[in-house]
């Protein structure tokens, strides 16, 4: 979210018009599918694993009746769907399996078999110093190690590990927990005063080994003696992808907008803007019940790729930026329902892959809108640190001999270069709510939704949103599906659902909402921020989803789906778009 202090106040428009070609506006070739249902610690502590099996069922709605029947099934209604698509055929990201890839495949459809742990979720967070902690790395692969941090007002402790999936309705399954740990109230933070970063710098309480941990997810949970809980997010990655369907993960953001310690990207300990820091630190916890960004924005399209029987690989968007052979041959690379903080590098290879037929699937809004820089931490440990100046980079010493790496917005100078060219849409602004309305009814994505041109669905559409801004670089041919007017702070505009393919046959789609995730789980008031949305908007928003990711993993989209026909022009017309000084807040931004 955004304060009035930040640097994006709505609207955001941009000059230099691109080159688009020429298409008619005619409506894109409607796809009709068949109906399916909505559907190890060193001394104190032991290895717990769960095992155990569960059956699968499906059934079928007609399309027409698909909403209204969804709507009225509970939250734990939606049945397990069929498993992923054959991936043979006849490029790279069709190639036959391996015998290593079939043996990756087995274990992948044994772990999602196995019973799921409903005790999960904290019962009570307690007083923020309760319990609270960190790891020394985001991600680790299976078997590696990982250092906990661990501060608490208890005299002992517990952790579990929870890897997040479908499980029966369960939701995470418990992979591992440990014996009791001495707890200890840990010092005070050390602030660095240059970049008002705020490091916790603890002492280690344990080691973990992620011993036989399936890749995936995981929110590690501490249970302190006196009964409350916190989180620890851990994304256990994947080496490769090729095949699957790679979800990105957005720690860099989570990190961005945590305020533990009083201090964040946005604000510092007196709430203003001008106080913030300016480079954030993984060496601390994260504040609220220590993963708030990855339950709201990421865990219900976890579950949901899950529950569909997927080839899945899980990474980082800060791995990608470390470790980018892990998008080689992925059928599909998902951005969730935030990932704000973006590093130059990792979009290079995010676009790369698209141009090597990797299909691309933003599912959120404001995504790769600001230019970050990743630094050690102590001791030399790498990208342990977010640095973003804002409207103060001018101040950042690296720039000196790195003009082109200005920690800013990406669209803003000295090396403008709007997100819109890789999302096809262009963050607008904060904050919205307003209802999504369907366009292009007859468009694959929305097969067996049951909606019509006009149909719309409340509150979707918030809290920040993305447009197609006609004026800025944008893929093209490009079809926007989803056209949804709305108001932000008193100015008229649109939020744009928009779908483009490329020449390696890629398919790219944006969701233009930041609620698009969160819909998964309208109306089941689950992390209790359904912002009014109700179980109509989650029907459509799963289907929807499942239409997208089952299309996704079957290899480049481009080349079994409708080719888009470009309609930006009959949606905006010609020229529509205010100049790049115009548009509320625009004194204010040129003040800084």
């Amino acid at each position: 979210m955004r304060g009035a202090w930040d640097s994006v106040i709505c609207p955001r428009l941009l000059p230099a018009p691109p080159r688009r070609t020429s298409e008619a506006p005619d409506r894109a070739a409607g796809y009709s599918v068949g109906p399916r249902r909505l559907a190890h610690v060193r001394g104190a502590a032991h290895d717990d694993p769960v095992d155990g099996e569960q059956g699968r069922t499906s059934g079928g709605l007609v399309r027409r009746g698909f909403l209204g029947a969804a709507a009225a099934a509970g939250a734990g209604a939606a049945g397990v769907a069929a498993t992923g698509c054959d991936s043979a055929g006849r490029d790279v990201h069709r190639a036959r399996p391996s015998r290593r890839a079939d043996a990756a495949r087995r274990a992948e459809e044994a772990e999602r078999a196995r019973p799921g742990s409903a005790d999960w979720r904290i019962r009570s967070t307690g007083p923020p110093d309760a319990i609270e902690g960190y790891t020394d790395r985001v991600s680790v692969l299976p078997d590696e190690e990982v250092g906990l941090y661990v501060s608490t007002t208890a005299p002992a402790f517990r952790v579990s590990a929870y890897r997040i999936g479908w499980y029966g309705g369960a939701q995470a399954r418990l992979v591992w927990r440990s014996g009791r740990v001495d707890g200890r109230k840990q010092g005070a933070p050390l602030f660095l005063d240059a970049t008002r970063t705020v490091r916790a710098d603890w002492d280690r309480s344990l080691r973990i080994r992620a011993r036989n941990w399936p890749e995936g997810a995981y929110l590690l949970r501490l249970d302190a003696s006196n009964g409350h809980q916190r989180y620890v997010p851990l994304i256990v990655r994947s080496r490769q992808a090729r095949g699957r369907t790679l979800l990105m993960h957005a720690p860099a953001t989570w990190q961005a907008y945590n305020t533990w310690g009083g201090y964040s990207l946005y604000q510092g300990r007196d709430g203003a803007y001008g106080s913030r820091s300016l480079a954030v630190s993984f060496d601390r916890p994260y504040a609220k019940s220590g993963a708030e960004k990855f339950l709201v924005y990421e865990r219900a399209l976890v579950v949901l790729a899950e529950r569909l029987g997927l080839p899945l690989a899980y990474t980082t968007g800060m791995d990608v930026h470390l470790r980018p052979a892990v998008l080689k041959g992925a059928s599909a690379a998902l951005s969730l329902g935030h990932d704000e903080y973006w590093t130059p590098q990792q979009r290079r290879y995010v676009t790369r892959a698209r141009d090597d037929g990797t299909n691309l699937a933003f599912l959120g809004a404001n995504t790769c809108f600001r230019r970050i820089r990743l630094e050690p931490g102590p001791g030399g440990a790498p990208a342990r640190t977010v640095v973003c100046y804002k409207t103060a980079y001018r101040d950042d010493p690296y720039l000196v001999n790195h003009r082109d790496l200005a920690t800013t917005d990406f669209r803003q100078s000295p090396a403008p270069d709007p997100e819109s060219s890789l999302t096809g849409v262009l963050y607008e602004g904060y904050p919205t709510d307003a209802p999504y309305v369907v366009l292009d009814s007859g468009h694959w994505l929305f097969a067996g939704t049951g909606v019509d041109d006009g149909d719309s669905f409340d509150h979707l559409v918030g809290v920040e949103y993305d447009r197609v801004t006609p004026g800025v670089p944008t893929p093209a041919p490009l079809r926007i599906i989803a056209h949804s007017p709305l108001v932000c702070r008193g100015r008229h505009s649109h939020s744009d659902t928009a779908y483009y393919t490329v020449a390696s046959g890629a398919g790219v789609f944006a969701s233009g909402t930041m609620r698009w995730v969160e819909a998964l789980m309208a109306g089941t008031h689950e992390n209790g921020r359904d912002h009014g949305m109700d179980a109509r908007t989650r029907a459509f928003v799963t289907r929807t989803t499942e239409n997208l990711l089952r299309a996704f993993a079957a290899g480049p989209a481009g080349r079994d789906k409708p080719r888009p026909a470009d309609n930006v022009r009959a949606v905006y017309g010609t020229g529509a778009r205010a100049g790049p000084g115009s548009g509320a807040g625009a004194a204010e931004r040129a003040a800084r």
